[in-house]
């Protein structure tokens, strides 16, 4: 028997079960497709590959006049390729770390039999603990012709760029690969079926973010309840209320992510889920005593995205270990749309923090004078910050190139709740993001 039992090998599971195994647990991984999850093979990990050109080619169209005469371009092809070379060997990668830290790997697909049992093939496995890291899956539209539609995984294996493309949604997905698409020389589409992107976000610079696209030629179509799709001789042909038809010959249907809750075998055990995933307790267990959940697959309010993943899977490697008791406490998170530019942020958000003025005052930074910026002719930048009313940092949220940065550097203020006179003592390389912005708290 073993002490514990993952099912899936994402970021939920991998970052917890090997200091598990170190600490001298038995511990066991099931996988039936990738290891490392959609994260390492068909999410993050391939996004961020494509993106970097963009980044570059972004930088160099500021600098036209500045030391830049022209503006190279992207090679779709090769940076496929590159993608490939990248990302084609992570898989193997996190497999092989899980054997040299000590867990067992098993190959197959997982059935829950009971609380303490997994039936994968013909053998079963037992285990004391069983921890369900099952992440999501792409949503798919319910309409006809649903299966003339790509999903994320299509386009970041794409090996040609369409020179018409839309894609259906505007939350990470949608916006990444807009600012993708369109740096690569597509023409690009944005439906929504709503008029709110990224609705999470700092919604001034959500409209910011969403003018420069539009600057650049990307197309938005608001409101939009789609009804059908087809292909012609022209392509495919997007159809809506109101005569709504659009054109195009590649459609991305970026229109969310589901937690994968069926063929597991959940229902087996009763364990209580929602339509927003599986539902724990403080310790991160289910309703069926012994059977845990990490990752994507969870109901819960704090982001679904990797490092919370990963934070709560070595949170149970400690609670596995006897190293802690308590339940598991979140620390502030930083979330980013890896948009052309970024929007990053952290902590409280401005648009709550102005219905509570009695408890929050909010500050709000423009960079295009800023000589920092003025270096790369960044000229479209903008922070806003939250402080409570001791003036202690609570939240922040960049729009910029650099709002990653500026944001991680942030971060750990917010969370350590330092003081004005505390943050005074850092001595930060000049000149440096995290100079030009400390100055500011």
């Amino acid at each position: 028997m073993y002490n514990v039992l993952f099912i899936g090998s994402g970021q939920g599971a991998w970052n917890g079960a090997i200091p598990m195994s170190q600490a001298g647990l038995k511990v066991a991984v099931v996988e039936e497709g990738l290891f490392g999850g959609v994260c390492t093979n068909r999410g993050c990990n391939a996004k961020i590959t494509l993106d970097k050109p963009v980044e570059l080619v972004r930088t160099i169209e500021q600098l036209q006049g500045r030391g830049f005469d022209s503006v190279p371009k992207i090679n779709w092809p090769d940076l496929m390729g590159h993608k490939h070379e990248v990302i084609g060997k992570l898989a193997e990668s996190n497999k092989q770390k899980l054997i040299d830290g000590g867990v067992k790997v098993i190959i197959g697909h997982a059935n829950l039999v009971d609380s303490q049992t997994v039936q994968v093939g013909d053998t079963a496995y037992q285990a004391k603990k069983i921890v369900l890291a099952l992440g999501q899956h792409p949503h798919r539209l319910a309409i006809p012709g649903k299966e003339l539609l790509h999903d994320s995984t299509d386009f970041l294996s794409i090996t040609k760029m369409p020179k018409r493309l839309t894609i259906i949604g505007a939350g990470y997905v949608g916006m990444e690969f807009a600012s993708i698409a369109n740096a690569a020389g597509a023409s690009v589409n944005v439906v929504l079926d709503s008029h709110q992107p990224l609705r999470d976000f700092y919604q001034p610079y959500v409209k910011r973010l969403v003018e420069s696209l539009r600057q650049r030629g990307v197309k938005f179509f608001y409101d939009q309840q789609l009804t059908s799709v087809t292909r012609d001789d022209a392509g495919l042909v997007l159809y809506g209320p109101d005569q709504f038809e659009l054109a195009s010959e590649y459609i991305i249907d970026a229109s969310g992510r589901l937690p994968n809750l069926e063929g597991t075998g959940l229902e087996n055990l009763g364990i209580a889920t929602t339509k927003r995933g599986i539902t724990v307790d403080d310790h991160l267990q289910t309703n069926v005593p012994g059977v845990y959940a990490t990752g994507d697959v969870l109901d819960k309010t704090e982001p679904k995205i990797t490092p919370t993943a990963i934070f709560e899977s070595q949170y149970l490697a400690q609670l596995f270990t006897g190293q802690t008791t308590d339940a598991i406490q979140y620390p502030s998170v930083a979330t980013t749309v890896f948009s052309s530019p970024r929007i990053s942020q952290v902590g409280i958000n401005p648009d709550v923090a102005a219905n509570f003025p009695d408890k929050y005052t909010v500050a709000h930074f423009e960079y295009g004078d800023d000589w920092f910026k003025q270096v790369q002719n960044e000229i479209d930048a903008a922070l806003t910050l939250v402080f409570d009313k001791k003036h202690i940092l609570v939240g922040a949220v960049e729009y910029s190139n650099e709002a990653v940065d500026a944001i991680n550097g942030l971060l750990d203020i917010i969370e350590l709740r330092l003081t004005h006179d505390q943050v005074q003592r850092f001595i930060y390389t000049f000149p440096s993001i995290q100079h030009s912005y400390f100055r500011k708290i």
